[in-house]
């Protein structure tokens, strides 16, 4: 009867001893598959899923454990425990004083949620996106499983949630060691980095801490189109520190630093004559760029191409990638260019051009260009002479040479100068024949009544062309006795005309007509002559040039109709 006494009296203070709610020890009984039978030294016992345990399969018989009593008995008759919540009950007051201090933790990423991921740091705690690193992950799987610190950035204690930040960790570990960094190092050491970020201007290259600039200009002493042709991002470099900014955190890179520079005694390498041979490597309206060796770029500029070829772009005559060869004609060290050409590796054609077009030497050639000032006769290929308007008709006054020329035309002509310095060679068609002025006045005498047609028609008087291909002006005053208000009234192109001579004038080139005096006495052509000499400059003939510059009605360049 005593012991019974014994055991009653010790099973009442168990009971007493524990209460729902409490953490209590406990001692693995039995080790089933799913699940574990622990004793708390109570009546009976309870089981625990071994989904609760962290390594299940490390758990022996005898293992003592802590355990949150959450009921004393169920519908069965067993203790409800939870190792769980025994644990989260310990960690959070944990995470409290944590929280209350440094806020350092360190945790297991659990699993991806919407927003960021779960982290076990002996509680269920919540990591943002934004928090995860410095610039926000697309790839959240690859931190699941991974432990990490972090840092506890809120609690809320009713509600047991836990927001972390991993980011501001990294943000204060960079920030430590940029400032290490930047008071370590001076310009022109030799660092390591990754190539984090490529851009149109260059690469950022990760420096353990601190990013720095590499321009596209620093990558290499060859040209660099674009920074992607000569790096990938996560790519290792060895760079030289050009320059460094403590205030503002900014560090200058360069990489062609690394290696020695190729313009060094460039012009002992490529003196001024050397025939080099290179790559076209750019081509430009202005010329094309040809990569002599690796960081060495010359300029092959458009005019230095050919002698005597009108190229008008170097695309014409060049590819990309193509080998040339060339000549070295400048080096600028300073400015780091090379100046090529192609055309010095022939003979100049204008060398000896005086030799091959005497002057007064009649020439052939086609016509291949016609302007308001004259017309271009290509005499070889690529050497061309220019015909002047002036230098086509001794006595008419040629407006544009399409008025007497076709595009095509083969065209006699004699060299009458040559610009060797211009590469220019004037010809002239009217010297072809005599000049029929040198004996105008033995042709043509004051007094002399003559017949012609009209050929063009001014506000000033009209031009009748006589007998020779000579032009004679009819100023309006000698049309009629009558006044006379418009030329174009009385007189037509092509109108057959009867006139007198009453002017001669051999120097200027010019002759003076008269229709109102085809009937006049010599007393009468003498007063008219004189009284034509009276009028103001630019009113009468004075120079044909200046007749035509004031006309009303003239040929239309390259059209053969004239106006009425």
């Amino acid at each position: 009867m005593a012991e019974q006494a014994d055991l009653q009296e010790l099973i009442a203070k168990s009971v007493k001893n524990y209460k729902e709610g409490s953490i209590v020890k406990g001692f693995i009984l039995e080790v089933r598959s799913r699940e574990f039978l622990v004793d708390i030294g109570y009546k009976s016992e309870g089981v625990i899923p071994a989904a609760e345990f962290d390594d299940p399969e490390e758990v022996e018989v005898g293992d003592e454990i802590e355990v949150l009593l959450e009921r004393l008995e169920n519908d069965e008759g067993m203790c409800v425990l939870s190792k769980e919540k025994a644990a989260q009950r310990q960690n959070w007051e944990k995470i409290v004083s944590v929280f209350q201090g440094d806020g350092l933790i360190r945790g297991k990423v659990k699993g991806v949620v919407k927003g960021g991921l779960t982290v076990n740091v002996g509680v269920e705690a919540f990591l943002p996106a934004s928090q995860i690193d410095i610039t926000p992950p697309r790839d959240l799987q690859q931190f699941v499983g991974n432990v990490y610190d972090f840092k506890i950035v809120k609690i809320n204690e009713d509600r047991k949630n836990v927001v972390l930040s991993r980011r501001e960790l990294i943000e204060k570990e960079r920030a430590e060691k940029r400032f290490k960094f930047l008071n370590s190092i001076q310009s022109g050491d030799r660092v390591q980095g990754t190539v984090k970020n490529i851009t149109d201007f260059g690469a950022f290259i990760d420096l353990d801490g601190i990013d720095g600039l590499l321009h596209v200009t620093d990558i290499s002493w060859a040209r660099v189109d674009h920074p992607n042709d000569m790096l990938k991002v996560g790519q290792t470099l060895e760079v030289v520190v050009l320059d460094i900014n403590k205030d503002k955190e900014r560090v200058s890179l360069g990489l062609k630093q690394t290696q020695d520079n190729p313009w060094d005694k460039i012009e002992e390498r490529f003196p001024v004559g050397r025939a080099i041979r290179g790559k076209i490597t750019n081509l430009m309206p202005y010329g094309a760029f040809v990569q002599i060796e690796e960081g060495v770029e010359g300029l092959i500029h458009v005019s230095e191409l050919s002698w005597t070829k009108r190229i008008a772009r170097p695309s014409d005559v060049l590819t990309l990638g193509q080998e040339v060869d060339a000549i070295v004609l400048g080096v600028n060290k300073d400015e780091q260019k090379i100046s090529l050409g192609v055309r010095q590796l022939e003979p100049n054609p204008w060398d000896e051009i005086e030799q091959r077009y005497i002057i007064g030497k009649q020439v052939s050639g086609k016509v291949r260009n016609m302007t308001a000032y004259g017309v271009f006769v290509e005499l070889e290929d690529g050497i061309d002479g220019m015909v002047h308007v002036s230098d086509l008709s001794w006595t008419r006054k040629i407006n544009h040479p399409s008025e007497i020329l076709q595009k095509g035309q083969q065209l006699e002509a004699v060299v009458i100068d040559i610009d060797k310095s211009n590469q220019r060679i004037s010809l002239g068609f009217k010297q072809l024949e005599d000049d029929p002025w040198k004996e105008i006045e033995t042709r043509f005498r004051i007094g002399d009544l003559v017949k012609g047609t009209v050929t063009k028609i001014a506000n000033f008087g009209a031009f009748v062309q006589l007998e020779g291909d000579i032009d004679g002006l009819v100023h309006i005053s000698q049309i009629s006795e009558d006044h006379v208000e418009r030329v174009k009234d009385i007189l037509k192109v092509g109108e057959e005309v009867e006139a007198r001579v009453i002017k001669v004038d051999k120097a200027e080139r010019r002759i003076g007509l008269s229709i109102k005096a085809a009937g006049y006495s010599e007393e009468a052509l003498r007063r008219e002559s004189e009284a034509l000499d009276s009028l103001r400059p630019g009113e009468d003939m004075v120079g044909l040039a200046q007749a035509f510059q004031v006309a009303e009605e003239e040929y239309r360049p390259g059209d053969s109709k004239k106006k009425k």
